[in-house]
């Protein structure tokens, strides 16, 4: 590392370590409301606002125009909500009374089996808030994340999620073999599993082909367990409502191939599901499907 590059990221980190702690100073309400204020305002200004628009109308391209504006516009709020709040998570959680738990009974079933499972959810709401809830219930849990090319960034973010009880671990290459240790000493892990692969199995989003990753239905299959779903709603302001549902078992019908295929598609289509109901909430700015889609949409 050069002296230039260790001296930009202190002064990144400076700068970022100032932010949190007045965000933390101000109080949970004030610093979620800053947040949607400041990306509610620039974000539509941003060159990101062009993939905003191009996946809302790949996922909904029966709305009109005007429709997809108003989505983009709260989901920009919702989302510099969830980067600000990221200073208060210590102050986000089930005890706090800001997060309501539907169906906690089937958490406390995975923590009296002493079996782990696969949590999966996608990047709905403040999905950091999912975690929270799965620490309150008692699951000893691994949650993996892409760590910050910034590395005094990333330990100030490992050290604000470490306040509310997560432990974390940035994966190397597809992470499977921290993923399989970690299961095979009774932990479960937590996978968000709407990020975009440019390689990896096939399945169908929206109606539109996109190469998903196979890890959760693969390690389901592997520890002969489930894969548990959880989703997080934004109910007003920086309160919450998480609901985990039924589980989803993974196929066992000889062809290994074929069911973690059929495993990856239903976690999918479960993003799917809960992204149609709150489409506000889903964290549009990223580049979800393969490039032959956009390039098809631009011809359309």
């Amino acid at each position: 590392m050069s002296f230039g590059q260790d001296l930009t990221w202190r002064l990144q980190s400076l700068a970022f370590s100032g932010l949190f702690g007045a965000l933390r100073l101000v109080g949970v309400d004030a610093a979620s409301a800053f947040g949607g204020a400041v990306l509610r305002t620039l974000g539509p200004l941003t060159g990101t606002q062009k993939t905003v628009m191009r996946n809302l109308k790949i996922a909904f391209p029966e709305q009109s125009d005007a429709w997809r504006e108003a989505v983009a516009r709260e989901q920009w709020d919702r989302t510099g909500r969830t980067f600000a709040e990221l200073a208060v998570m210590d102050r986000l959680t089930p005890e706090s009374g800001r997060v309501e738990v539907v169906g906690l009974e089937r958490l406390h079933t995975v923590r009296d089996s002493g079996k782990p499972v696969v949590f999966i959810s996608g990047h709905i709401a403040n999905f950091e808030v999912m975690a929270s809830v799965i620490m309150y219930a008692g699951v000893p849990c691994q949650v993996t994340y892409r760590a910050a090319n910034n590395p005094y960034v990333d330990q100030q973010i490992r050290d604000a999620r470490a306040r509310y009880g997560i432990r974390l671990f940035a994966p190397k290459g597809d992470g499977t073999r921290e993923l399989v240790s970690g299961m095979k000493r009774g932990d479960s892990i937590a996978l968000l599993v709407d990020q975009k692969y440019n390689e990896g199995p096939e399945v169908e989003f929206f109606g539109q082909p996109v190469n998903a990753s196979p890890g959760a239905a693969r390690l389901a299959a592997k520890f002969g367990t489930v894969m548990v779903p959880l989703s997080v709603v934004r109910l007003k302001g920086a309160r919450f409502r998480v609901t985990v549902h039924e589980p989803i078992e993974v196929p066992n019908t000889g062809d290994k191939q074929a069911d973690t295929l059929a495993g990856i598609q239903a976690v999918n289509r479960f993003v799917e599901d809960r992204v149609r109901e709150e489409p506000e909430d889903w964290f549009w700015v990223h580049k979800r499907w393969p490039q032959k889609v956009y390039d098809a949409l631009k011809a359309a």
